[in-house]
């Protein structure tokens, strides 16, 4: 699988992960969003952002769903569970949104 972006030809792995994170741009963010059949909005950008900070400021960590429950909590000032993130990204936060955010296949089990 590959993404046609900017006319070059994006490689992935068999499950849609960027073969190379330094292909990711935010433009090619929203293709492969839209691909997904997700419209970004601000709140999806900021799910994004702290998993591509997690990952690349904090030894390549790749935040879980609680994990990432507590820091949209704390940026957004409100209150978030689980389902205000799956209606963000509706196959797995921590695994679909770093997806999008050019971020290597998690390893790890589990979501919450």
């Amino acid at each position: 699988m590959a993404y046609e972006f900017e006319g070059r030809e994006i490689e992935t792995t068999s499950n849609g992960y960027l073969a190379d994170p330094a292909d990711w741009s935010e433009g090619l963010a929203a293709q492969i969003a839209a691909a997904e059949q997700i419209d970004l909005t601000p709140r999806h950008w900021d799910v994004m952002t702290y998993l591509r900070e997690e990952y690349f400021e904090n030894n390549q960590n790749q935040p879980n769903t609680r994990a990432i429950m507590k820091a949209m909590a704390e940026k957004w000032g409100e209150a978030v569970d689980q389902r205000t993130l799956y209606d963000l990204f509706p196959l797995d936060p921590s695994k679909q949104g770093g997806r999008i955010a050019g971020l290597p296949e998690s390893r790890r089990k589990g979501g919450y």
